[in-house]
């Protein structure tokens, strides 16, 4: 599965492979994903170095994503889901749509956790440990 980014290049959800990820499915209309945006990129931030990825999925339009992410950058890779990301969302558990929604895998690539709503830091601090 394929993403484009909010500048134009194509993702890849392979890319991810190997390594633990956790995956954000948030957009620029819902408050609680803004609120949480500082919190996943400050987990990036220390936790990369150990292997950890992060991917925002964005369930919006790219003129809006480009606008917050100009204002409120972020170290780790966003792409736009539209709603093959909407289907994806739907297919790792979250059947209601709700936003923001987090799902990590660990490395061999399994659903480790899953969340709808904020993510708060004792969320990170349980979920950095699984590997």
């Amino acid at each position: 599965m394929e993403f484009p980014t909010h500048g134009g290049d194509t993702l890849s959800m392979r890319s991810f492979a190997g390594r633990p990820l956790l995956l954000n499915f948030w957009a620029t209309w819902c408050p609680p994903c803004i609120e949480e945006m500082p919190l996943l990129d400050r987990f990036y931030a220390e936790n990369h170095v150990n292997g950890w990825q992060v991917l925002g999925l964005a369930v919006d339009q790219r003129a809006a994503v480009t606008r917050f992410l100009t204002q409120t950058p972020v170290q780790f890779p966003v792409a736009l889901a539209g709603m093959a990301g909407v289907e994806l969302s739907r297919s790792l558990g979250n059947q209601g749509g709700g936003l923001p929604f987090t799902v990590v895998f660990d490395g061999t690539g399994q659903v480790a956790q899953r969340k709808i709503g904020r993510v708060d830091t004792q969320d990170l601090q349980e979920w950095r440990d699984l590997r």
